[in-house]
């Protein structure tokens, strides 16, 4: 039950903004086990005054397109699918919408399944 928060600078189209979706849910469909109807996502636009990043940290190369992706998912994937999850990401993004791999900066924060309420006030997984 994955609920992603994406993060970028003001100014894309909406079908770059879709693109992104589509192909992250893509990529949590073909490495996390997340089935087909279980999408949600939220996206958020930012001013360049209020989207701050290192152009170079690492030694990665970042440019205005870069790209914030927050994942909260239960704490049940292995770190094979993890890895496999950010390669794919990347590896669709570039695709579609094309950004550069290099602009896709991904986090996972692990939780309980206990902790989620998908609705009604239930804690479903509890």
């Amino acid at each position: 039950m994955p609920l992603t928060h994406i993060s970028l600078r003001s100014g894309k189209p909406e079908a770059y903004r879709q693109a992104i979706c589509d192909s992250f849910h893509q990529a949590m469909n073909e490495t996390f086990n997340v089935p087909e109807d279980n999408d949600f996502a939220i996206i958020t636009e930012h001013e360049s005054a209020n989207f701050r990043y290192d152009a170079s940290f690492l030694g990665i190369a970042r440019t205005d397109d870069l790209v914030f992706i927050k994942i909260t998912a239960n704490n049940t994937r292995t770190i094979e699918q993890k890895k496999a999850l950010f390669k794919r990401i990347a590896e669709l993004l570039s695709e579609n919408p094309g950004l550069r791999p290099e602009d896709v900066f991904i986090s996972l924060v692990e939780v309980e399944k206990e902790n989620w309420s998908l609705g009604n006030g239930i804690a479903q997984y509890a």
